[in-house]
């Protein structure tokens, strides 16, 4: 009898958007700006990836630097256990 293959899962995630977020609305990534943050963070609390959001790389790492700022300061939670 053979033994069932495993099968590996993809986790697909959906595209936020085609064009820079930050480049249309004429803005940067503001650590006060819990709205739009929450947009680019996953529910676990993990940042979303270039791909997904499709930002410039300079407003993605602007980006990462606000949600660590944010986190700090306790704007923003962790992880998903943190209720707000």
């Amino acid at each position: 009898m053979a033994k069932p293959t495993k099968t590996k899962r993809k986790i697909v995630h959906k595209k936020i958007s085609t064009v820079c977020y930050f480049t249309q609305t004429n803005s940067k990534p503001d650590y006060k700006d819990i709205l739009v943050l929450k947009r680019f963070v996953t529910d676990r609390g993990k940042v979303l990836h270039k791909n997904i959001t499709s930002l410039t790389a300079m407003n993605q790492r602007k980006l990462s630097k606000a949600i660590k700022r944010a986190r700090y300061m306790a704007l923003l939670p962790y992880t998903d256990r943190h209720a707000m």
